[in-house]
Parts: C-alpha cells; sequence; structure tokens
C-alpha cells in the first residue's frame, strides 16, 4: 500500500506544532537554539527573500505580455488600487474604533523608565516622499535593497515597452517569458524545504517570547487579534462573497497553506509563491494572479494599517493621553501612507510606527514597548496582508478576468 504523502498545509501545520513544544522544552537552552536551530531558519528566509525580486520582477512582465493590451494592464491594475485603498480605510478605522470602545475594559500596559529611555530614530515619510520614492534613479539599487515598489514599475516599464515595440521586442519576450519558469522552478526547490524552514524560524520566536512574556502583553496582543478576526471575517468574507462570487468558507479553506506560511515566516512577500498558488486552484487566472499578488504584496498592508491604528490608541491609553478628532484623524492618515510603504518582510512595520506616533503627539518611545511583542503580533499582520491580497485576486477575477 502506497502511503499517502501529506499536504503542504498538513506539513506545515505539524512543523507549528512542533516549534511550540520545542520551543517551551527549550526555553532554558536559548544559546543552543540560536545557534544551531535559528541559522537554518535564517537560510530558509534568505532562500525566500533571493527569490522574490525576480519572482516580482519577471512574473509583472509576463503578466503584461500575456495580456498583449495595455489597456487590459490598466484597468485591472486601476481596480486592483482601488480596492486596496478601500480596504485599508476599512482596516484603518476598524483599528481606530475597537479600541476606543474598549478603553475601559482592556488592561493596560505600565510603560517602564528603562523601555522610554531607548533612543528611536523618527522617519519623516510625507505622502510626496512615498510617490518619489517610487520610481528609481538606478535599476540596480532597487534589486539589492528589495526596494519592491521600485522594483515593479521596474517591470512595468519594461513589459510595456516590450508590448509597444512588438516583433522587435519578440527577443526580449522570450526571455523573459524563459526566466519566467526558471524562477518558477527554483521556487518549486525552495517550497520543499517550507516545514523545515517553519520549524526552525519559530523555535527561536517561542523561545525568546515565552509565557510571561506573553502574559504581560496580552491586552495589546488580543487586541490586535481581535481587529484582524473581524477585518477579516467582515471585509474580506463580504468582497469574495458579494463581489467575487465565491463562498467565503470555500476562500479560507483554499487559502489555508498561504497563511499558515505567512503566519510562520513573517513575510508578506516571501509568502508570494504561496499565495499565487492557493489563488490559481481557487479559479484566479495566471496573469491577473501574476499582476494583482505582487503588486498587493507590496502596497497592501492591512494588517499593518490595523494595528498602527489600534497600537496607538493603546498606547496612547496606557501614557494617560485622551486623544482628540483631529489626532484621530492624524493616526488614520499617517497609518494609511505608513501602511503602503512598509516593506513586505518580518518587522518591517516597526520603524514606521514612530511616525504615526509622532504624528498624533504619542511618546515615540512607547515604540520600544511595543518592539517586545513585535514578532508575534506581525504574524497575525502578515496573515491579514497575505489574505488581502488574495481577496483581491478573487474580486478582479470576477469583475476583470471574463473581459481579458
Amino acid at each position: 500500500m502506497k502511503i499517502k504523502k501529506l499536504s503542504l498545509t498538513a506539513q506545515i501545520g505539524i512543523a507549528l506544532v512542533l516549534a511550540v513544544i520545542a520551543g517551551i522544552l527549550l526555553g532554558n537552552h536559548a544559546d543552543f537554539v540560536n545557534t544551531y536551530i535559528k541559522p537554518i531558519g535564517t537560510i530558509f528566509l534568505n532562500l525566500l527573500k533571493f527569490i522574490v525580486v525576480p519572482l516580482v520582477l519577471f512574473s509583472i512582465m509576463a503578466g503584461i505580455l500575456s495580456m498583449n493590451d495595455i489597456s487590459k494592464v490598466g484597468k485591472l491594475g486601476l481596480r486592483a488600487l482601488l480596492y486596496f485603498m478601500a480596504t485599508t480605510l476599512f482596516a484603518v478605522t476598524l483599528g481606530l474604533v475597537v479600541p476606543s470602545l474598549l478603553k475601559g475594559v482592556l488592561p493596560t500596559i505600565h510603560i517602564s523608565t528603562a523601555a522610554t529611555a531607548e533612543t528611536i530614530e523618527t522617519p519623516h515619510l510625507s505622502v510626496m516622499d512615498q510617490i518619489v520614492n517610487m520610481f528609481p534613479s538606478n535599476i540596480l539599487a532597487p534589486v539589492s535593497s528589495m526596494a519592491m515598489m521600485q522594483v515593479i514599475v521596474i517591470a512595468l516599464f519594461f513589459g510595456i515597452a516590450m508590448v509597444h515595440v512588438g516583433e522587435k521586442g519578440e527577443m526580449a519576450r522570450k526571455v523573459t517569458l524563459s526566466f519566467n519558469e526558471v524562477v518558477c522552478k527554483i521556487l518549486e526547490y525552495i517550497m520543499a524545504l517550507a516545514p523545515i524552514g517553519v520549524f526552525c524560524m519559530l523555535t527561536p520566536v517561542v523561545v525568546d517570547n515565552g509565557p510571561a512574556v506573553l502574559g504581560s502583553y496580552a491586552a495589546l496582543l488580543g487586541l490586535a487579534y481581535l481587529c484582524f478576526v473581524l477585518h477579516a471575517a467582515v471585509v474580506y468574507s463580504s468582497a469574495v462573497k458579494f463581489l467575487g462570487g465565491l463562498s467565503p468558507l470555500k476562500f479560507f479553506k483554499g487559502m489555508q497553506s498561504a497563511m499558515l506560511f505567512a503566519f510562520s515566516s513573517d513575510s508578506s512577500v516571501a509568502t508570494l509563491p504561496y499565495t499565487m498558488q492557493c489563488t490559481e486552484k481557487l479559479g484566479v487566472n495566471k496573469d491577473i494572479g501574476r499582476f494583482v499578488l505582487p503588486l498587493g504584496a507590496t502596497i497592501n498592508m492591512d494588517g499593518v494599517a490595523i494595528y498602527l491604528g489600534a497600537a496607538s490608541v493603546f498606547m496612547a491609553n496606557c501614557c494617560g493621553i485622551d486623544l482628540t478628532m483631529g489626532q484621530y484623524m492624524a493616526i488614520a492618515f499617517a497609518s494609511t501612507v505608513a501602511s503602503i510603504g512598509t516593506p513586505g518582510i518580518p518587522g518591517g512595520s516597526l520603524a514606521l510606527m514612530a511616525m504615526v506616533f509622532a504624528s498624533a503627539g504619542i511618546p515615540v518611545e512607547c515604540v520600544a514597548v511595543a518592539a517586545g511583542i513585535d514578532r508575534i503580533i506581525d504574524m497575525g499582520r502578515t496573515v491579514m496582508s497575505v489574505t488581502g491580497d488574495a481577496s483581491c485576486a478573487i474580486v478582479m477575477q470576477k469583475k476583470v478576468g471574463q473581459k481579458l
């Protein structure tokens, strides 16, 4: 009798459970974990990061080339951007409303002097800065620095140009499509290592953030995940049901492996191949997935938007600050801008949290407190962002797919 091979979802799920057990058992052996287990997880994450730029670059160009019509690209891109903007606004609103309603119920974290004594550099990022930073001055710099928005702009220019030049660009077209196939094959190699990588990435997290730390930060942790669940249950379920024509239960079930990997890897960009695979099984055309999902992995960070809003209100409460309507609006605007510019890698939102806090007059030093459990919350943020990307692909398939 043949032994049925476990699915990727099952393998990752088992790896998550084993990582938690190992983290608890090795709680007093952090040096061993950080010396021998964590490096393997780092290697796996590095492999994913190494393939992300060519994946985004060639998948977007291949998507444009397969459409053969620039007007289709513009229509799909505009609708996807409008969808991402709408869900981000819902996310920020939810992040502000829920903690405000629970202000008298949730316990608060007492900020210690040691934590507030840390100096954190505040990034100054305006809307125009975000727009200017989208356009690279060097074709190699965005690739080496993983500036994904700039990589997308490069892919758009080259893809559109290859379509416009017609027969003269046929050689470039063939090379691009060939490289896209090679990149996909490399992805298969890397994805085969996922269960081992997940175990080695998650075990150090459990060791470093044991029960004592989780207990002291339970209020902020619970608040963040409550908002995540509400957003997924209300916004994403409604979108795939009424705009995408797909059952929410079928959608979330089909996205299981991508959501599990997003939770363990803490990187929406690294999860991109899994997201593509899951959405294709749910009926999304490859051409739509190749365009929408890389775009979403870069600019759609609903989880970040939710958390920045929720953390701002929570930390203001900890500091005894009663936020005014103007401060709420400042948080909403700053959270939206910051979420669009957040790198899709572990801890990508932490630096921008200082900007949001400063915009509302919340002590920037509070970022040091939030950093204590940022890795754990970032797992949930990543799941939200990945799920949002997939929901957009489902909606675009329904609204634009048949017309492409």
